[in-house]
């Protein structure tokens, strides 16, 4: 079958009934926390791309009370369900995109999310998606990105093909890195870790916006010492 844009919101379309369904689970529970630790505030814009029936963006809704969510995916289905779901949440917005023709005249995000979205996106789209992020970020602005890892999706692709998507593919981590840093953002923190499964089944990015350092700021000498105490004491290090 022939993969085209109208294939994927069919595809997505029928998706959003199993989301539904599925409810709030470890994969968004971590998310959030990835998120949180990135430094999300309760001030903080955000945008979400992919967001299908909305799970996480009601996550990171209640976390920004006094900020707000703009989340969009291609799914029709999947934004009619999570405006549903989540109607009494003022500062949570949905709207269907794809992200090719975004524009937010003079708008710019605090944080943009992607929550196991990517995979989904083929490659040759990302350069065009990261400009239009870079172009609605400002100097402070993190983009924080959760795929599968990439070992652990090629083993699914040749084990278990029936439970991917209409398009999942692994992402190969520096072209991801590349892409991101010819947009305007530094990698910040990356991690390749379990949530289901002991064999490290999930990967994630922080990155931020670059800027140049105006300035060079040494760490108290006691941290200095405590790190090094820290060490020489795990390992048994006496000299």
């Amino acid at each position: 079958m022939e993969i085209n844009k109208e294939n994927v919101i069919s595809f997505y379309d029928q998706f959003a009934e199993k989301q539904a369904k599925t409810g709030i689970n470890s994969r968004h529970l971590s998310i959030l926390n990835i998120v949180m630790e990135a430094g999300l505030a309760s001030h903080h814009s955000v945008l979400e791309v992919g967001c299908g029936i909305g799970t996480v963006s009601h996550l990171l809704a209640n976390q920004v009370k006094k900020g707000e969510v703009l989340a969009v995916d291609i799914s029709p289905e999947s934004i009619s369900k999570a405006k549903e779901i989540w109607k009494d949440q003022t500062n949570l917005q949905f709207e269907v995109s794809d992200m090719s023709d975004f524009d937010k005249p003079n708008k710019t995000f605090d944080f943009f999310v992607f929550p196991d979205v990517l995979e989904h996106i083929p490659v040759d789209q990302h350069s065009r998606l990261f400009q239009s992020i870079q172009k609605h970020s400002h100097d402070d602005s993190v983009v924080v990105i959760h795929i599968p890892a990439p070992r652990y999706l090629k083993w699914m692709i040749e084990n278990e093909p029936q439970k991917l998507q209409v398009i999942d593919q692994p992402l190969d981590s520096g072209d991801l890195i590349k892409s991101l840093t010819s947009s305007g953002f530094y990698l910040d923190k990356m991690e390749t870790y379990s949530i289901f499964f002991k064999e490290k089944d999930y990967q994630y990015f922080v990155f931020r916006a670059t800027k140049p350092l105006y300035q060079s700021t040494p760490r108290s000498k006691w941290d200095v010492l405590k790190d090094r105490i820290k060490i020489r004491t795990k390992y048994g290090i006496l000299k």
